[in-house]
């Protein structure tokens, strides 16, 4: 059985695309992507679901511990953070990246006033 490598992004890495992309200060990226997982950390332990519209579902899932074999210990109750991804978001999988939606292009503007109101500049309109 051949394994191949899986090229993986690095959280400074990815903090550093969406930065690039959405033309905002890595810092305010960071603090972004920190209190986004803190949210969606906190809301699934909760045992809510959280639903991104065109993106997907994470969700909570109970397992049931088990016994195991040859004198090990026996596996207790656990659970796992599960996404199942929306049917638009696989269509998109197929696609070129670089295609954003109308959708994605709002959102880097929205950021783009929030950045000025947390940097304390005047708002400037949206182009």
């Amino acid at each position: 059985m051949e394994t191949t490598k899986t090229p993986r992004v690095s959280k400074r890495e990815f903090i550093s695309r969406v930065a690039t992309r959405s033309k905002l200060p890595v810092r305010v990226v960071n603090k972004v992507y920190e209190s986004l997982l803190g949210e969606l950390t906190g809301a699934v332990s909760c045992g809510e679901a959280v639903v991104l519209k065109s993106f997907g579902r994470f969700y909570r899932q109970d397992h049931k511990g088990h016994k195991t074999r040859f004198g090990k210990d026996n596996v207790d109750d656990y659970v796992v953070l599960k996404f199942s991804a929306s049917s638009s978001f696989n269509r998109r999988l197929g696609g070129n990246g670089d295609d954003a939606s109308r959708d994605t292009y709002g959102a880097i503007r929205d950021a783009d006033k929030f950045e000025n109101v947390i940097e304390g500049r005047e708002l400037r309109p949206a182009p």
